[in-house]
């Protein structure tokens, strides 16, 4: 199974002077689910190279198993450093892409051509199509059947209004992930501030936080993934969206 993890290229949290990019851990629990279950991986970004990392991320309180883990595997970090322009791979075939958070896509993946055109492709053929906390920034102008926003009339969730205000960026951003979301006709869903909460909509899977359940959502994504592929867009959200929101409750 090849999945393609799509990550950011901005570093420039909007007129701060402040840096931002993919939150690490975002990028690193998954990924090593995804390897331990002995999935192809591609990784990619707009700009190819070494994508910009969130420095909050790597402060010492934002430290898990799975950033820790990428710390001490040079193989990790030597090929993260050097991601795939997103435009090179983006026509090859993949069962699966997944979208890491951090503020970078708000600018980047929300407006790249490629990138709104990958994600049609691969849901349009019901191929998973995931994305977490800021990740559904790359939903923004992405159309699904009918031509109709992607997200519309899908049960859908992601860092929420609250949570961006707590960040203190409410004024910063170029739009709010929530209300881009129901915007687009989404129906948005939502647990309490940082919490592991996920919904899935056919091939669409979204998740509003990843750290405080990272490992267990990992190992339920992979699955939810597979079962997906499996059973085609037949695969009901009530049962999806039940295993992913146990696996987070067990984590936190």
């Amino acid at each position: 199974m090849k999945i393609l993890m799509v990550m950011t290229s901005h570093s420039k949290l909007g007129n701060t002077g402040r840096k931002t990019g993919v939150w690490l851990e975002e990028f690193a629990a998954p990924y090593y689910v995804f390897r331990d279950a002995g999935l192809d991986i591609t990784l990619a970004s707009p700009r190819g190279g070494h994508p910009p990392i969130d420095p909050r991320s790597e402060r010492p309180e934002a430290q898990t198993a799975a950033t820790h883990r990428l710390y001490a595997d040079k193989e990790a970090q030597d090929w993260l450093a050097t991601t795939a322009k997103l435009r090179d791979v983006a026509k090859q075939e993949f069962d699966a892409v997944f979208y890491p958070g951090g503020h970078g896509p708000l600018w980047d993946l929300a407006e790249d051509a490629v990138s709104i055109e990958l994600i049609e492709t691969m849901y349009r053929v019901g191929r998973p199509v995931a994305a977490v906390c800021h990740g559904p920034a790359a939903f923004r102008h992405a159309r699904g059947m009918g031509d109709l926003p992607l997200v519309k009339d899908k049960t859908v969730t992601g860092f929420t209004n609250t949570e961006e205000a707590a960040a203190g960026l409410i004024d910063v951003v170029p739009f709010l992930v929530e209300d881009m979301l129901r915007e687009n006709g989404g129906r948005f869903t939502r647990a309490p501030n940082w919490s592991a909460h996920f919904e899935t909509d056919g091939n669409l899977i979204t998740g509003q936080f990843l750290e405080s359940g990272s490992q267990t959502f990992g190992a339920a994504l992979t699955v939810t993934l597979i079962v997906v592929l499996l059973l085609g867009v037949g695969l009901t959200a009530r049962f999806a969206r039940r295993g992913l929101n146990r696996a987070a409750g067990m984590a936190t």
